[in-house]
């Protein structure tokens, strides 16, 4: 005769505890190991296994410890915890312990049946992360069925590395190189969305016709756009990949119960349109709706989130009042940029080469604008792609010198603009940075011969002491290495990347390893190559790293690891551009209080130090004088460069009218683009009051924040009980400097050191090599993370609590079940007990009601005897747990005071049950609250308790003087 057992309840089968989760039926039972993980859940069939009810074993008055053993248990079983009860069932499974400001967007999204967002955080706030969690959250309670990320193939891994790593959600990537491999494995008339319910996608590769109208027929129910503004066609001036791109939206976002996510740093790019636009996507009437209306701010306010770094950077504050609760919180980004503009002049076989050259240049454009409008623009792009390549380096001057100009196949003018626009310009909003590090050519139709001679010239500089700027790159860099950075020096071109990466082998000392990233390789390939030069420095504490590279890396990767300072070795003609090498560095993350920014210039060639002077530097007041970055209007900043190239061009026509043209068109222009970018930052100003985020406020997220951190534990607790329990695990700890340090694993018991090798690699374990453990939640590879859900914190405490609680354990057991302490601090028997409760909920999605099963830990405490006992508050409870001995107890007293202790617990009881019901009570309120604005998912949400509590420890206080015993 079969047993029915309802969700939650314990059974014993296979010979250990199980929970029974709500999955199951009579015939096959849904089983999850009591204080185990989804990982580990089994089927069993009662017919043909043996299954029956069981209880959890109460400690044993034989299994004593000290003060320090409870305080183990305690943590180990919190910090172990994957299936908390509160609202955010999501947070116990992750591998990463999101900052407050980060919840935000999670709970704006709670509050959506259908969610649909903007994100639009600033760069290095942690805009991914805010993603993954919504992403994991609305799939941990059935919300969500599938994910699709769209993005650029150069972010392609790293957002399925970071989906793994983070959130535990493995994803298919779905790119040109990958599809045929996938569309083999697929069934006859099967999609690959329908067989992987988790992709990353290349947003230009499903974009096509061809693929197209599969992902919209088989798109999964919640889909992210990545940097989605490269997305947005907000008029007909806009690019056809863009136009392609935001026809792909569209069809996406038609699809009303359709979960969807829009990232991205720069939602606005200086044009209401493209804002409007993208806001359309999120819901169809935030593109009409008037945003300064009261209605308007409150409808865009649920859907639209952005902050600066100067918003997030105390989130939780005094200001607040939240000080005293413990809830200041202040995140870690690097205090400020330091910029350094450093200079070199030309030598006198760099200027002749530099002169001729603008002189040819000049004569060429002069020709061309006699013989009509496009042979005036090929000839316009052939003298900036010349000049802009002779301040970069000698070999991309040699290329360029040799290498057809790409705009004179144009027919027309416009066609001509249309080729040689985007290897020569900076722009701010480019659609992509795929092929825009390639040297361009000069050549047109004629003056071959001169052209070569040039070129000729050009590679006979190439390693010498004539180009002074690779001389002084090597200096500035030999002073960074020697204060302890690892630099990436931005070049403009690919010649120009591995021709310094060639030079400053062996330069730099023989501690130094340099490697070159370029869009030559694929995104893989970059990713792989910067995991290699992280694994080569890494293995000497002494080594340093210099990568070098074009600004295929200067959007979306995340090089904080491993790289701490910038030098830019070609200016950018657009400022945006040096903000988002510098945020690759500096962002969330970085271990630096100070990021280095040098910036190289050449004093004497006519452009750099106009660019630096007009551009640069004041884009940097600006950011200082706001607090954040505005973006140049590309026109405006094309004027400057254009009158800057145009002044040089002159200068053989005559000092005079090159100064004076300087004067009335170089500062023209300059101007002008003062008047647009003190608008833009007007804008901005404006923009940032009018789109605050004001839906959640600062002491919602405290409260939720602080419920979190009581049931699953604050980063000091975790801090406390890796230190202790490796300690008492055989581990060698140094101090690493501040609040890190560094663990030698290879002494540990085997046990342990297997749970940790496919997170570490047993190599690493084996052969001592040390374990950096960093206070930070962003850490490299092969370190570890001081936070609850870093994989090696939850291998230790699984060790730690599986040892506990089996009493037949070979090795070391850290945490016991039980403890009878003497302590001046207490004056009568106080007597902790570590309990688990589990709780039975029922959460409403979108598809009926979900059943799930959770868990909490909570400490509780009495005074005198269990059948009159006194109860504690839970403050008081929580003070047990930092008391240490201050005299010892006979062993034989012990366990006779622990035993009648253990006869007695039955006298608790009803407390207990009732402690659990009041519990479930809270956790309803909290899931109620942060579904507050959704009355239709608030009203089918219940949290039931169920009994008997497991009662994993039991931990004595007994005063010094004898007291009660």
């Amino acid at each position: 005769m079969s047993t029915t057992y309802t969700a939650g309840s314990l059974v014993s089968a296979r010979g250990r505890e199980w929970i029974v989760l709500p999955e199951s039926d009579t015939d096959m039972l849904v089983l999850r190991p009591l204080g185990g993980s989804d990982d580990d859940i089994a089927a069993v069939f009662p017919a043909f296994e043996d299954v029956h009810g069981a209880e959890f074993e109460p400690p044993s008055a034989e299994d004593l410890g000290d003060a320090l053993a409870a305080g183990l248990l305690r943590s180990a079983l919190r910090i172990g915890f994957r299936s908390g009860a509160g609202p955010f069932r999501s947070l116990a499974g992750i591998a990463v312990e999101p900052r407050a400001y980060q919840l935000v967007p999670l709970m704006m999204a709670l509050r959506q049946k259908t969610v649909r967002m903007l994100i639009s955080d600033d760069v290095g706030i942690g805009k991914t992360v805010e993603a993954g969690l919504v992403a994991s959250e609305l799939l941990a309670q059935g919300s969500a069925s599938g994910l699709a990320v769209l993005c650029s193939p150069a972010l392609a891994e790293q957002w399925q590395d970071e989906l793994r790593t983070k959130f535990g959600i493995d994803a298919e990537l779905v790119l040109s190189s990958t599809v045929s491999r996938l569309e083999r494995g697929l069934d006859l008339g099967q999609s690959l969305f329908d067989k992987h319910l988790n992709v990353v996608v290349s947003t230009d590769f499903i974009k096509s016709t061809r693929h197209r109208d599969d992902f919209v027929r088989h798109c999964p129910d919640l889909v992210i756009v990545d940097e989605a503004h490269t997305c947005v066609a907000a008029d007909d001036s806009a690019s056809t990949q863009s136009q392609l791109r935001y026809e792909l939206l569209q069809r996406v976002a038609a699809d009303a119960d359709r979960h969807l996510l829009l990232v991205t740093a720069t939602p606005h790019s200086g044009k209401e349109s493209a804002f409007r636009a993208l806001l359309g996507l999120v819901r169809p009437e935030l593109a009409m709706v008037e945003l300064d209306s009261e209605p308007g701010r409150r409808l865009l306010a649920s859907h639209f989130v952005q902050r600066k770094r100067a918003d997030v950077r105390q989130f939780l504050s005094v200001r607040d009042g939240l000080a005293d609760d413990g809830l200041r919180e202040d995140t870690a980004f690097p205090s400020d940029r330091y910029f350094k503009d450093e200079t070199y002049q030309l030598s006198p076989a760099y200027r002749a080469l530099l002169e001729d050259a603008i002189a040819y240049a000049g004569e060429r454009v002069t020709a061309a604008g006699n013989r009509g409008k496009r042979e005036a623009r090929i000839a316009w792009w052939s003298a900036i792609a010349l000049l802009r390549s002779l301040v970069s380096s000698p070999r991309a001057a040699a290329q360029t010198l040799r290498t057809r100009s790409a705009a004179a196949a144009a027919a027309s003018a416009e066609e001509a603009d249309r080729l040689g626009a985007p290897l020569t310009r900076d722009a701010s909003d480019s659609d992509a940075l795929e092929g825009l590090d390639v040297v361009p050519g000069a050549q047109t139709e004629e003056a071959g011969a001169r052209l070569a001679e040039l070129a000729d010239r050009a590679a006979r500089l190439e390693g010498t002491d004539a180009d002074r700027k690779l001389v002084a790159l090597t200096n500035y860099l030999q002073g960074l290495l020697a204060d302890g950075y690892h630099p990436i020096v931005f070049c403009r071109y690919i010649p120009t990347a591995d021709y310094v990466a060639d030079h400053l082998a062996g330069k730099l000392g023989k501690k130094t390893i340099v490697r070159a990233v370029t869009g030559t390789l694929s995104p893989q390939q970059r990713l792989q190559r910067i995991e290699e030069l992280a694994d080569a420095a890494g293995e000497d504490a002494a080594a340093r790293r210099v990568l070098v590279a074009t600004d295929c890396l200067s959007e979306g990767v995340n090089l904080q690891h491993y790289f701490d300072a910038v030098v830019h070795y070609d200016l950018a003609w657009n400022p945006t551009r040096h903000d988002q090498r510098e945020g690759r560095v500096d962002r969330y993350g970085q271990k630096r209080d100070e990021v280095k920014v040098i910036t190289l210039y050449g004093s004497d060639n006519g452009i750099d130090g106009k660019v630096l002077e007009v551009l640069i530097r004041k884009h940097r007041q600006i950011r200082k004088d706001l607090g954040i970055s505005v973006s140049v209007p590309d026109a405006a900043s094309s004027g400057v460069t254009d009158a800057i190239v145009e002044w040089l061009l002159m200068r053989s026509q005559g000092a005079a009218q090159a100064s004076l043209f300087e004067v009335e068109t170089v500062d023209t222009a300059a101007a002008a683009l003062a008047a647009d970018w003190k608008s833009a930052a007007e804008r901005e100003k404006t923009s940032r009051s009018r789109f605050a985020q004001r839906s959640v406020r600062p002491d919602e997220v405290a409260r939720e924040v602080a419920a979190i951190r009581d049931t699953m534990g604050r980063t000091g607790e975790v801090r406390s009980f890796v230190q202790h329990a490796l300690t008492a695990l055989d581990a060698v700890l140094r101090n690493d400097g501040g609040s890190d340090f560094t663990a030698d694993l290879s002494s540990t018991p085997a046990g342990l050191r297997d749970a940790l090798a496919p997170v570490l690699g047993g190599d690493m374990i084996d052969h001592g090599r040390p374990v950096p453990f960093r206070t930070t939640a962003s850490v490299a590879r092969g370190e570890a993370a001081l936070v609850r859900t870093d994989p090696v914190v939850g291998a230790l405490a699984g060790y730690v609590l599986n040892a506990a609680l089996d009493t037949k354990a070979d090795g070391s057991r850290p945490a016991r079940r039980c403890g009878v302490i003497r302590t001046r601090s207490v004056d009568v028997r106080t007597t902790l007990l570590l309990v688990r409760y589990r709780f039975h909920l029922t959460l409403p999605s979108r598809t009926g009601q979900r059943q799930l099963v959770a868990e909490d830990a909570r400490m509780l405490a009495f005074q005198k005897a269990p059948a009159s006992a006194t109860w504690l508050s839970t403050e008081d409870a929580l003070a047990l747990v930092e008391l240490s001995a201050d005299e010892n107890t006979d062993p034989t007293f012990a366990r006779r005071t622990m035993g009648r202790v253990l006869d007695g617990l039955p006298a608790t009881k009803a407390h207990l049950d009732s402690y659990g019901d009041d519990l479930a009570a809270e956790l309803l309120t909290s899931h109620r609250r942060v579904r507050s604005a959704s009355g239709e998912i608030v009203r089918g949400v219940n949290v039931v308790a169920l009994k008997p509590v497991d009662i994993l420890g039991v931990y004595v206080y007994l005063p010094v003087s004898g007291g009660d015993s």
